[in-house]
């Protein structure tokens, strides 16, 4: 992280806090003396956010993405400096079976909060937008690089390409403080998504039950702890200072691309559950063959590089999910 910069005193308005990365960060801006604001759609007390004490040390706004004056509100009544927007509908099936609402969380959330930094420039100073490799689609040579169009095809891939783009639009036109993560499959402990491979396959071994993999298994995928991604958007939103980051898009990512069958038998190799051999359902519908990133820009002009390996992050994960389950000894942590 940048050496020169302090957290210590900034008021950091995080969106989607009650997700995975989103409270990971709000764990960290508190570690590093940050007076954090928290866009909170829905309570859940099985989140990071909340399992960890941390909602109790931010303040609060409640509200959702398409509000435009709640958003205002928090920008204004907090005097926030710095915005990093997470908040998003994340989840890949759900957005090809109900396309709408990830389009107003994803596209509408984005260009409500980018429009209120615009409006209230006196007061905002950096803004970190996450964006994602999906929002590349599917390229024809990989790794993906930074230079690469944005072509996603199906729902979730186009939700993020337009998320990206209207950062874009609004550092170019109205030279808004922006930068634009894309990062590849983030994992760790918090995400209650049990769709995902990493949450869904720790959560069936622990129960016993053999892994669900929804596609042919087959499929290369980029994999990044959250810790590693987290210290991405600190990184970011600390140089925007600089001309060469601020309006960049940089990719993160642990340039380690692995099979989601070869994924499964690591986690069964560290959980255990010898005998659970995965149920293929080869049944997952506009999945992309192979997603993986490039993080030469990050490591350049960032000096970021991803520090977990595989094993060492999926153990930390690994064990957020036994206690998350010792706390739910009825097994009902859905």
């Amino acid at each position: 992280m940048s050496a020169d910069f302090s957290w210590r005193g900034h008021r950091v308005l995080v969106t989607g806090a009650t997700g995975m990365i989103g409270s990971w960060v709000v764990k960290e801006l508190l570690a590093r003396s940050a007076h954090v604001v928290a866009l909170v759609l829905d309570a859940d007390p099985r989140s990071e956010f909340a399992r960890s004490g941390d909602v109790n040390r931010v303040s609060v706004v409640d509200g959702d993405l398409g509000n435009f004056a709640v958003l205002e509100r928090a920008i204004k009544l907090h005097e926030t400096d710095t915005v990093i927007h997470l908040g998003a509908q994340t989840i890949v099936g759900a957005a090809r079976r109900f396309p709408l609402a990830t389009f107003e969380a994803n596209i509408r959330g984005t260009y409500n909060v980018l429009e209120a930094c615009r409006l209230h420039r006196g007061l905002v100073e950096r803004i970190v937008l996450s964006s994602s490799d999906k929002a590349y689609g599917a390229q024809a040579t990989l790794p993906y690089t930074e230079d690469m169009p944005l072509a996603g095809q199906h729902p979730y891939e186009v939700s993020k390409s337009c998320t990206d783009l209207l950062g874009q639009a609004y550092h170019h036109t109205y030279h808004l403080p922006v930068a634009i993560t894309r990062c590849g499959n983030v994992y760790g402990g918090g995400d209650l998504n049990w769709s995902r491979l990493v949450p869904g396959t720790i959560r069936s071994l622990l129960r016993r039950e053999r892994p669900i993999i929804r596609s042919d298994g087959t499929c290369l995928r980029d994999y990044v702890y959250v810790k590693d991604a987290v210290r991405a958007y600190l990184t970011l939103a600390e140089r925007l200072d600089d001309p060469r980051v601020r309006g960049q898009a940089f990719n993160f990512g642990a340039e380690a691309p692995i099979s989601v069958l070869d994924m499964v038998a690591t986690i069964q190799s560290l959980v255990g559950g010898e005998g659970l051999a995965p149920l293929v359902q080869n049944s997952a519908l506009g999945e992309i063959q192979n997603q993986y990133l490039s993080a030469k820009k990050a490591r350049d002009l960032l000096g970021w590089t991803a520090t977990f390996s595989l094993t060492s992050g999926l153990r930390e994960t690994i064990e957020w999910y036994r206690r998350l389950d010792s706390a739910n000894p009825s097994g009902d942590s859905r």
